[in-house]
């Protein structure tokens, strides 16, 4: 989610003594201070990069303008970066084990880091982006989400439009000076951009998402405003943008694609791949995991092609699969498909969490200068309003519906939508936690649940597991073409061809795919890794527990801190894991006393039976008038055991829960008795000296409802009331 910047040593030292001084004002305790350069980095960023902040549901950002990139601007963010990182390494990680700023701290620390590492790609320098990371993309959806419901709003929204003109003019100049030291977009992505202006240019004032928040707004003066903004300042900077890349900037775009074609090029690929994936992989390393599931998915798919089209060629079954049969007839057709498969996800997910927010997402369509745009985006918004999944419906007879669900789930439910939202509701998240995001866990997440929508038995037929598997293909195409650009000479058309041989996606699609890659290095790379590693540690978690694998409890426990880094993540589910191989020992415990007690009841052994239970331990008994201390039980049981008459009762389920410290444990059993049929046991242990103690235990008859007034009325009528 963030952008990257230079470093500017001059103001470094100025910054550091700012931020400690501050550090010192929190407090000295290692906590304090490392939650307090948490908060100022989470501050700091949305203040410097405000337009992101819809995205991430931050509130209290700026509303009123862009990012200053400018470099004055960025070698200032570049030493408040520094300033944190100097406070935060000079914090002992271990001073922090087991507070609330154990996982703030790791991950602020993380993401600059990442930051720090991707300065050498002086990215602000050649950012010529068709994708989410270029102006034209990104200002439309951030103007189509800004309020506009007070008039203060509306004065934002007004300021904001107005300060595009100085946002295009500081990219004119940035790009400028890279093209001087050698810095420069591909020219495929120069072109890409140049179509995007030239179409926003095209649109009438009704049809420009710069005049969009006046439709959301009863003001005619707010509307009129807008429309002489955009008429005299944003037409006129789009127009010298549009032309300064025709004019002066294309003829001088590098034709070679990959990064490494810039200075410091491989560095830089590096770097971006830590970045986005959070892990730290060679090129090769990605290219070969790729070529590898590759062959793995295809497997899959020849299975489901032999089904449907009685063929394993995959190839033809891609084809097959873009026929008219699987084909829509009207936007509306795309997107009632796509709002059935969100609304039956969404009723699946307690089957799958333990904890699921009551968050609505809306689905639309791309607005009309975006309607070429493949696949779908997902969006937090600002708190307290729904979350929005936009995707594309150009040329519905075209589109297949081969993937379309995949992408709902990973765009929605149980995807992007509920991984933001469960943090988005968790009031006590830090900051970082909850607005800061990384592809590795947050993509790796999303194409995770396309396979878990799976295993819930989401996808409609054939052809929505075909598209789920070509999604994957997708994913693994990536590993494969990303790097082969960026870092092994490909061409980009030989990442075209690769992908139209092994994906479903369209030629248009995949047009639009490939120069995004070439735009965002390492990015594309984030999915399927992620994914694979979660996989991964579900995988070891199942195996490592057994039948004790609690599959919302994992899924919980992923979700719970947001997108953390793919390794916090690996040393989080290790804990659980230790946790819970503890916890079932335990219960293993618990239940063989438990079980004893049983036993020894059954063969009326009084020793043996009141072992089991502490000193001070309380026993209550079916009638009203048995609540025993453990001194009176035991005068109660002394003659019938003694005689060698217990009571035996065979448990025919039993659940054990634990304290947070592990010395409680809390059990509620179903038993079954010859006399009294069937009956509850619930109770408490204790934990002494390593061993378990019962101190409660509570016998009831349960009552259906049905007879439970009739019964109440008898027993009322033998204690006279």
């Amino acid at each position: 989610m963030s952008l990257d910047h230079r470093p500017w040593r001059g103001t470094v030292l100025v910054a550091c003594a700012a931020l400690l001084a501050a550090c010192a004002d929190a407090g000295d305790s290692p906590e304090a201070r490392a939650l307090a350069a948490a908060d100022r980095y989470a501050e700091a960023y949305f203040e410097q990069f405000p337009e992101e902040a819809f995205e991430a549901g931050y509130s209290g950002a700026p509303a009123d303008r862009w990012s200053d990139r400018s470099a004055e601007a960025l070698a200032a963010w570049a030493a408040t970066e520094d300033g944190l990182l100097a406070e935060l390494r000079a914090i002992d990680p271990a001073e922090l084990a087991g507070t609330d700023a154990e996982i703030p701290y790791a991950y602020a620390l993380d993401r600059l880091e990442a930051s720090e590492g991707r300065r050498v790609c002086r990215l602000e320098l050649w950012n010529v982006s068709p994708t989410w990371t270029g102006w034209p993309e990104a200002f439309p959806t951030v103007l189509g989400q800004q309020p506009v419901d007070t008039e203060a709003n509306r004065a934002a929204a007004l300021a904001r439009v107005r300060d595009i003109a100085r946002y295009l003019d500081t990219e004119i100049a940035n790009l400028s000076a890279g093209a001087e030291a050698g810095y420069v977009a591909a020219r495929a992505d120069v072109d890409a951009v140049i179509e995007q202006a030239g179409a926003l240019l095209a649109l009438s004032a009704d049809e420009s998402p710069f005049t969009g928040p006046a439709s959301r707004a009863d003001d005619e003066d707010f509307a009129a405003a807008l429309a002489e903004a955009v008429d005299d300042e944003v037409i006129p900077a789009i127009r010298r943008y549009h032309d300064y890349l025709a004019g002066m900037y294309a003829p001088s775009a590098r034709e070679t694609v990959g990064v490494s074609a810039n200075p410091d090029g491989a560095e830089c690929y590096r770097a971006s791949v830590r970045h986005y994936v959070t892990l730290d992989i060679p090129a090769q390393e990605i290219h070969q995991t790729g070529l590898r599931e590759m062959e793995r998915i295809q497997g899959e798919m020849r299975a489901i092609a032999q089904r449907m089209f009685g063929t394993t060629d995959v190839k033809e079954a891609l084809r097959l699969a873009q026929g008219p049969d699987f084909t829509f007839r009207s936007e509306e057709g795309i997107l009632a498909y796509t709002g059935d498969a969100v609304a039956r996800a969404e009723a699946a997910m307690p089957r799958a969490f333990g904890f699921v927010p009551d968050a609505e997402v809306e689905i639309r369509p791309y607005p009309a200068f975006q309607k070429r745009t493949g696949g779908g985006f997902y969006s937090a918004g600002p708190v307290g309003q729904p979350g929005v999944y936009q995707l594309g419906t150009y040329a519905p007879e075209e589109l297949s519906k081969a993937g379309l669900e995949a992408t709902a789930f990973h765009e929605s439910w149980p995807g992007h939508h509920m991984q933001a939202q469960v943090v988005l509701a968790s009031g006590g998240a830090h900051p970082v936690l909850k607005y800061f995001y990384n592809s590795g866990m947050g993509e790796g997440w999303a194409l995770y649940t396309e396979r878990l929508a799976d295993e819930l038995g989401l996808y409609t037929g054939d052809i929505d597991r075909l598209g789920m598997l070509s999604n994957e293909a997708l994913r693994a195409a990536r590993l494969v073409v990303d790097p082969g650009m960026h870092a092994l000479g490909w061409t980009r058309e030989q990442a075209v061809t690769y992908m139209l041989e092994n994906t479903a996606e369209a030629r248009s699609s995949i047009d639009y795919e490939v120069d995004r890659y070439i735009a965002v290095p390492g990015q594309a790379t984030a999915y399927l890794i992620g994914s694979l590693e979660i996989q991964r540690l579900r995988a070891d978690a199942e195996g490592r527990l057994g039948d004790g694998f609690d599959l919302r409890g994992f899924h919980d426990l992923v979700l719970q801190n947001g997108t953390i880094s793919l390794t916090m993540l690996g040393e989080q589910v290790e804990r659980w894991i230790a946790e819970q191989e503890v916890e079932a020992d335990q219960t293993v415990a618990v239940v063989a006393v438990l079980d004893e007690l049983h036993a020894a009841a059954s063969a009326a052994d009084f020793d043996r039976y009141f072992g089991v239970y502490t000193e001070d331990a309380v026993f209550m008994g079916t009638d009203a008038t048995e609540r025993w201390t453990i001194g009176e039980f035991r005068d109660y049981a002394r003659a019938p055991f003694s005689e060698g008459r217990g009571w035996t009762y065979t448990v025919t389920e039993r659940h054990v829960f634990f304290s947070a410290d592990g010395a409680t444990a809390w059990f509620d059993e179903r038993l079954d008795n010859a006399n009294l049929g069937e009956t509850r046991g619930t109770g408490v242990l204790v934990r002494a000296d390593g061993d378990w103690k019962v101190a409660h235990y509570n016998l009831t008859i349960p009552v259906p409802n049905e007879l439970a007034r009739d019964l109440v009325e008898r027993i009322r009528g033998l204690d006279g009331s």
